[in-house]
Formats: structure tokens, sequence, C-alpha cells
């Protein structure tokens, strides 16, 4: 079975969601499109909060959002439960956001990188394996704030 990944801009990060939709379908993945449809003025937390909210519920592994920086995008996904959301710049955080901090949605700056490495990021990110062993001991402690109310107020 294809997995189905579910990805999501908005009008400053269209053009680079167009290309990775189309990269995904190359690796052989399922891209879930979910918005924006051009490039008039949106605002990225309708997009984000559509991946995110996937994600959240375990309806999908991991997904992927774009936006002009990924700053708005990567914010917003990780206002929600069990998203660990990481904007990431190059291939070696690409790669440590798996394997390291289990990231299940990668937050990318379509205005910040180009086409190639947005695609060698992308490569990295869909097939690195998170390591488990001190790394999982962490995103429990992640998980463990994310449960509490008012934590460090």
């Amino acid at each position: 079975m294809t997995e189905k990944i579910p990805i999501g801009s908005d009008h400053a990060g269209y053009e680079m969601k167009e290309e990775i939709v189309g990269y995904l379908k190359e690796l052989g993945y399922e891209p879930e499109d979910v918005g924006t449809s051009g490039p008039q003025n949106v605002d990225y937390p309708d997009f984000a909060g559509l991946v995110a909210g996937m994600v959240s519920r375990g309806e999908r592994k991991r997904g992927i959002l774009v936006c002009g920086t990924g700053l708005g995008m990567s914010i917003t996904a990780n206002k929600f439960p069990n998203v660990r959301a990481a904007l990431v710049m190059n291939e070696e955080m690409a790669g440590f956001a798996r394997t390291h901090n289990d990231a299940n949605i990668l937050a990318l700056g379509g205005k910040m990188l180009g086409r190639d490495k947005v695609r060698a990021i992308v490569k990295i990110w869909l097939q690195a394996e998170f390591k488990g062993g001190r790394h999982a001991r962490r995103v429990g402690k992640i998980a463990e704030i994310e449960g509490r109310k008012g934590y460090g107020c």
C-alpha cells in the first residue's frame, strides 16, 4: 500500500508545494494536496491545521507544510497534540528531525530554499527512521510536557 502524505501550503509556498507534490509521486508516495490551489493570498493557519489535524488524529503518519519561511506553518502545526513539526533548512536537519526527534511534519520555507535543496530534504526526511533509545525518552518527555496545562508558566 502506498503511503499517503498530506501536503499543504499558503500562497507563498504554493509553487514549492506543487513541486513537492510531483516529487512525492516520483518517489512512490501518494500526495494528498489540501491546498492552497493558487497564488492568491490566503492564511497559513488554515492549511497547517488541515495537515496537522490529520497527523494529530492519527489519520496520517506524517505530512508536509510549506509557507514562505516555514515558520508560521511549524508554529501552527506544533499547537496540535501528537504533532512534532520540524522547520528544516538543510539535509542534516532533515535527518536529525526524523532520527532524533521523530518529526511527523516537515515544515519548509518555499521562499528560502531552492528546488534541488527541497528535493534532497524531502527525500532524506521520508527515508530516515527514528532511532528510538535515548531519543525515545526525550520524545516521551515532549509528550509529557504537551499533556500539562500551564507548564513552565
